[in-house]
């Protein structure tokens, strides 16, 4: 068989209203945050209905439940990898990816796609969050990077965890840094600056939103800590990688102050 050397694009159905696609930094953000384990976030957009929200998603289907079939597809697989990329084991995320892909192909409304989808997607994401604390050799220090991740849009103190998890802020700042090691105030730090980043890489919130969002004082301490964190502003942050890393959950390439 011969092959054609002259390659040709296909040809697009001009029938069809051309759309206008939503960006991709909403949904970015939300596979990140599955990934990362943020419980909260991933509640509060499935409380919203952002999945099922069509508007700027693309026709896939003209049937409407074939068509929200098919982005369960897609996400199924963008959650897959995300969290593979986070660590979660490759037959780990994938035998889950099947599993709900082949319940999903079951279902024969909107509804039922949508209340698996919500399900998959928080499934996902407790176990992400649930690997995050295997670092961790005691019960209390794991409970306590639970009650973090769990409250990581308030502010946090040493004594907040340790009432938490029933032990004096001395003894937990000890087995804390013994096991993790780095101090409880750094880690709460280092986890506000992981979210931050994902905040300003994927959503269009202004700074002063960003800092209200993870409890910080004020819009200037933010920036402040932000610097002292990676080195550069979160408005050179920003610019600099604002939707443009799509390796996942890899970091981008170092920037310069």
């Amino acid at each position: 068989m011969e092959t054609k050397k002259d390659w040709r694009p296909a040809e697009i159905d001009e029938e069809r209203e051309v759309m206008v696609h939503r960006g991709p930094g909403e949904e970015m953000l939300f596979y990140r945050s599955v990934a990362a384990g943020m419980i909260d976030l991933v509640q509060e957009n499935c409380s919203r209905g952002a999945f099922e929200n069509m508007e700027g998603a693309g026709v896939l289907s003209e049937d409407p439940v074939t068509n929200l079939k098919y982005h369960f597809v897609v996400t199924a697989a963008m959650i897959t990898r995300f969290c593979m990329e986070g660590g979660m084991p490759m037959e780990e995320a994938f035998g889950l990816s099947d599993s709900y892909i082949r319940r999903m192909d079951r279902c024969t409304s909107m509804a039922e796609i949508v209340l698996l989808h919500d399900q998959m997607a928080l499934d996902y994401t407790g176990r992400m969050r649930a690997q995050k604390k295997y670092a961790a050799a005691s019960k209390q220090v794991s409970e306590a990077i639970d009650y973090i991740y769990a409250h990581i849009s308030e502010r946090v103190t040493l004594n907040d965890l340790a009432r938490s998890v029933c032990v004096s802020p001395t003894y937990l700042s000890r087995i804390f840094k013994q096991e993790i090691g780095v101090s409880v105030s750094d880690y709460i730090r280092q986890r506000k600056i992981d979210m931050a980043k994902n905040l300003l890489r994927f959503s269009d919130y202004e700074l002063s939103e960003i800092a209200n969002m993870l409890a910080y004082s004020s819009q200037s301490h933010f920036i402040q800590q932000f610097r002292l964190q990676m080195g550069v502003t979160p408005k050179v942050y920003r610019d600099t990688n604002y939707m443009t890393n799509w390796g996942v959950n890899r970091e981008p390439a170092p920037e310069k102050p």
